[in-house]
């Protein structure tokens, strides 16, 4: 089947905030918990105007001294209920919001790293950062804030225009017919914000790239005197963010500024018929202070919507942004089912397997390969640079499918197989060997994580690196700093092959593995990964002499295509392109 790049699965038209709905489900009962807390503080919020009505018509008449003290206690109780419900209803949705957004960070992270190497061709990791930081944090603050402020406010909002409606169906009518003035411009505007939001998302994440991009080279930044302009390159996308940012801001503060003069607006009017309502004798002063307090209480909760809802079509945006990447599907898929590889075989084999990088879809990197490699043979795989020699092990270790033909190992095509079943069997050691930044310890014993510390150091030792790890401040409890920059070149590689003969592998390939080792370096570690490689299949690519002569078969490689196979001795005869090579990398002794 053909690689293809990373796609989308079908999602369903709804609502972005929806995506969260399975990482809250776990959660419902506590989230039902907290919406009963919110529904007795907005009950309580409700109650107090009331309790004021009848502390103002009956509380201060000569006939009610009495009861003065009850009305006082009772309103004393009414504000117990109610901080206690709002701080339960805060820690109940706090808890939830930052729960539900460290699962939403996992989900992102565990399903990016399985994504095949394919998906990173064409995304920058900052971009991914961003997603996993910048935009999970908008969501915690609705989930943990602006959703429980949102629900709140749409009781108080609703409980009081019920309770406008007892107190004065004539004023609510005015009211309710300012409400829908009101609607249009949370509508309109709430729609502009949720896509400048996404828009505004997606240009921060553009600086964490280029910034993530530029940390991580900061040497060859400043080796060649580029500081100015990768500042300046920050800079205009850090201003093309804030751009952005500030067109979503003009439309939220319009937003905010258009409810809030509505609401208030018609409350005034409504509020000016009131009074006029009380001169008339229609309406006694109780009754009045009651619709002011609900009328407050009620545009408040509008206003206070009105805001939260800015902060939704924001959360909005960002849930999209993560839902488009819990979304996407590798191009290359898990194998159905638990097949196992058999402990032996026929080896590994390519079968007709032609392959182009999903980058370059035009200029094959492998055309119709077809070479077996068998248990326990040592095979060297040689070429001028782009021969697809690398391209090679990234197939092998399934980062790609080829768009034609198959491998197999032990007579098992590679996608009948788990991927992680498949790359228990493969050790590898890159020309670029990747440190983690932990100790020397725990990155060697990232091969093989239950290994002891004296198995640790064994690898150690055949890989010719204890002596130098032993040099180090704390030994192999030393920090080794990101990326492994407390260490040389060498010790660094040296560091990845222990990690590699940890792990044991029945398959072992090594790309350029020693490419950073001095001579006696060098000499010490091919002794160690010779000692590594008996009773292994083993693939080298390496353009060192002591290498090749040593394989029991070099394969050469041009243009993708293989030209010539044979031994060391064979190929200076009958290839021409091996005995250039040979000449111009491995000196006069080839």
């Amino acid at each position: 089947m053909p690689a293809t790049t990373a796609i989308p699965a079908p999602v369903r038209r709804v609502t972005p905030l929806a995506g969260l709905l399975p990482f809250l489900r776990p959660y419902r009962w506590l989230g039902l918990l907290a919406f009963v807390a919110l529904g007795i503080a907005a009950g309580a919020t409700l109650v107090l105007p009331v309790a004021f009505r009848n502390l103002i018509d009956r509380g201060f008449s000569p006939a009610s001294q009495g009861h003065i003290d009850r009305y006082f206690l009772l309103l004393f109780g009414v504000s117990v209920v109610l901080a206690v419900a709002t701080a339960a209803r805060f820690y109940l949705v706090s808890w939830l919001g930052e729960r539900v957004t460290a699962d939403v960070r996992n989900a992102v992270y565990r399903h990016v790293i399985r994504m095949s190497p394919e998906y990173f061709e064409t995304t920058q990791t900052g971009e991914v950062l961003s997603r996993l930081t910048t935009d999970t944090t908008l969501v915690q603050t609705v989930i943990g804030t602006s959703l429980s402020m949102g629900l709140r406010n749409l009781l108080l909002m609703l409980g009081g225009l019920a309770m406008l409606t007892v107190t004065s169906p004539s004023l609510t009518g005015y009211i309710l017919v300012t409400l829908l003035l009101v609607i249009l411009p949370i509508v309109v505007f709430g729609r502009r914000v949720r896509r400048l939001s996404k828009s505004s998302q997606d240009r921060i994440a553009d600086s964490s790239a280029i910034a993530g991009e530029t940390l991580n080279a900061v040497p060859t930044v400043q080796a060649f005197g580029q500081e100015p302009y990768e500042t300046e390159r920050f800079t205009r996308s850090v201003e093309t963010s804030f751009q952005a940012a500030l067109a979503r801001i003009r439309a939220r503060a319009l937003l905010t500024v258009a409810v809030i003069l509505l609401v208030f607006g018609a409350i005034v009017f409504v509020l000016w018929l009131g009074a006029h309502e009380v001169l008339g004798g229609r309406m006694s002063l109780g009754q009045l202070g009651q619709f002011i307090l609900y009328a407050v209480v009620t545009a408040g909760a509008i206003g206070a919507i009105a805001e939260v809802w800015g902060d939704v079509q924001r959360a909005a945006g960002a849930t999209e942004r993560l839902m488009e990447l819990l979304a996407l599907r590798s191009p290359v898929a898990e194998a159905d089912g638990t097949r196992l590889l058999p402990s032996s075989g026929a080896g590994i084999a390519f079968e007709d397997v032609t392959f182009s990088y999903p980058s370059r879809p035009g200029q094959p990197s492998l055309q119709e390969i077809n070479l077996t490699i068998a248990p326990g043979e040592h095979v060297a795989l040689v070429g001028p640079s782009g021969a697809g020699k690398s391209t090679l092990f990234q197939l092998l270790l399934r980062f790609y499918d080829p768009q034609h033909g198959r491998l197999t190992l032990n007579g098992v095509d590679l996608r009948e197989i788990g991927l992680a079943e498949l790359r228990r069997h493969i050790g590898v050691v890159l020309q670029d060997s990747v440190i983690f930044g932990a100790s020397a310890l725990e990155n060697i014993r990232y091969g093989r994580p239950d290994a002891t510390d004296a198995e640790v150091k064994a690898a150690a030792e055949a890989a010719a690196a204890h002596e130098f790890i032993e040099r180090l401040p704390q030994g192999y409890n030393t920090y080794l700093g990101e990326r492994g920059v407390r260490l040389s070149g060498g010790q660094r590689q040296r560091i990845a092959i222990a990690r590699a003969i940890l792990k044991n592998p029945p398959v072992l390939l090594l790309d350029e593995a020693t490419s950073a080792l001095d001579a006696e370096s060098e000499r010490l570690v091919q002794q160690a990964l010779e000692r590594a490689a008996e009773n292994r299949t083993t693939l080298v690519i390496a353009h060192r002499l002591a290498t090749v002569k040593k394989a029991d078969r070099i394969v050469v490689l041009d243009q993708g295509r293989i030209v010539a196979e044979g031994t060391h001795q064979t190929l200076l005869g009958t290839s021409p392109l091996y005995a250039r090579l040979a000449a111009l990398q491995f000196g006069p002794e080839a």
